[in-house]
C-alpha cells in the first residue's frame, strides 16, 4: 500500500469518526456531552482539512498518486 493510499484511507476513517460524533451530538440528551461531541467534531474537521492539504501535496510531489 502506498503512502498516498494510506493517507486517503486515514481520511476516510476520519470522515467516519466525524459522522459518528455528529450522530452522538444529535442524539445526546446531556448538554455537556453535546458540547463535547461538537468540540471533538470541530477538531476532526481541522484534521480533515490538514489531511486534504497533505494529499494535495502528495499528488503534486508524486504524480503516480494522483487520482488513486
Amino acid at each position: 500500500m502506498t503512502v498516498a493510499s494510506q493517507v486517503k484511507q486515514s481520511l476516510a476513517s476520519l470522515k467516519s469518526i466525524h459522522a459518528g460524533l455528529q450522530g452522538l451530538a444529535l442524539i445526546s440528551q446531556d448538554e455537556e456531552a453535546q458540547r463535547t461531541f461538537h468540540e471533538a467534531m470541530m477538531m476532526i474537521e481541522e484534521i480533515i482539512a490538514d489531511i486534504k492539504k497533505r494529499i494535495g501535496k502528495l499528488e503534486l510531489e508524486e504524480p503516480q498518486y494522483h487520482g488513486k
